[in-house]
């Protein structure tokens, strides 16, 4: 196998249809059916059958599976590598994180080092998917949890306290809740993972029992476009919700966890001149407005 057709054979596996993993490796949909083919005729072997979900591995695609994951580590290695000692100040940086936190800190970021350095390139992903860095998904990622990998470093960019929100036309017309009411006679906005935890959900510690949830969502962004909106209560991290004039219920409660921005990157991309620049634009910018 070569390493063409590994990367083909893997997002096969990994994407389960011909035409989700011709995306992935930026070819067509008859181009990757012709490569699997080619392929299995080499081997001798079939490696995929087709399953009511989409394409699986038979037995002998299994037996491949590992060895085809090493190549991939292996070729992914040899580009980190080889960009970590590129000093050049010019070429693409892949950039994930948050819808919030990309409109916030990461454009602006972008703007600055743009003046700086104009031949670098930035592809940025705002979604609540965490991309690998390992199989250079991105080169760099802004999440809100410290990764556990030892191939990664992190950097802690903020840690922001949580705090309870509406809007003052939301409080003239219904009052600021009761504290022990379980939100009586009150409408809620919530983070849609915090509704889906086995943990019954509070907002600040405070059970949410007899509120009325109107709207949950995924992205912090939309939580706190609701808000403004006037359609309920909702936590948000008390950065951004001073940023918005939202008017704090409960000032002196805040929610456990705190809100966490991580910066992370491989260890062998940290000193790739274009990365590093990117890096340095998103922290600067976190320090002049965090």
């Amino acid at each position: 196998m070569n390493w063409d057709d590994t990367r083909v054979f893997l997002a096969v596996q990994r994407e389960r249809t011909l035409r989700k993993a011709a995306k992935v490796v930026g070819l067509d949909q008859a181009t990757v059916g012709r490569r699997i083919a080619a392929l299995e005729h080499a081997l001798g072997a079939t490696l995929f059958f087709r399953a009511s979900d989409g394409y699986a591995l038979t037995s002998a695609g299994e037996s491949v599976l590992k060895a085809a994951e090493k190549m991939e580590q292996s070729a992914h290695e040899l580009a980190r590598q080889a960009q970590g000692v590129d000093n050049r100040l010019a070429g693409e940086v892949r950039v994930t994180t948050t819808d919030s936190l990309a409109l916030a800190f990461v454009i602006p970021a972008i703007a600055s080092l743009h003046v700086e350095h104009p031949d670098v390139r930035v592809q940025l992903s705002t979604s609540t998917q965490v991309l690998n860095l390992a199989r250079r998904e991105s080169d760099i990622a802004i999440r809100t949890q410290k990764p556990e990998s030892p191939d990664l470093v992190a950097r802690r960019l903020a840690r922001w306290r949580v705090g309870l929100y509406a809007t003052e036309h939301y409080l003239s017309r219904h009052g600021e809740p009761e504290r022990g009411t379980g939100f009586t006679g009150h409408d809620l906005v919530l983070y849609q993972p915090f509704l889906s935890g086995s943990s019954r959900p509070t907002l600040v510690g405070e059970p949410i029992h007899a509120g009325r949830i109107v709207a949950s969502v995924h992205s912090s962004l939309m939580l706190r476009a609701m808000i403004r909106a006037d359609i309920g209560i909702g936590e948000v991290p008390v950065h951004m919700g001073e940023r918005d004039g939202l008017v704090r219920i409960w000032p002196e409660l805040s929610r456990a966890a705190a809100y966490e921005v991580w910066l992370v990157t491989h260890q062998d991309l940290r000193h790739t001149a274009r990365v590093r620049a990117m890096i340095d634009a998103i922290a600067a910018r976190f320090e002049a407005d965090g």
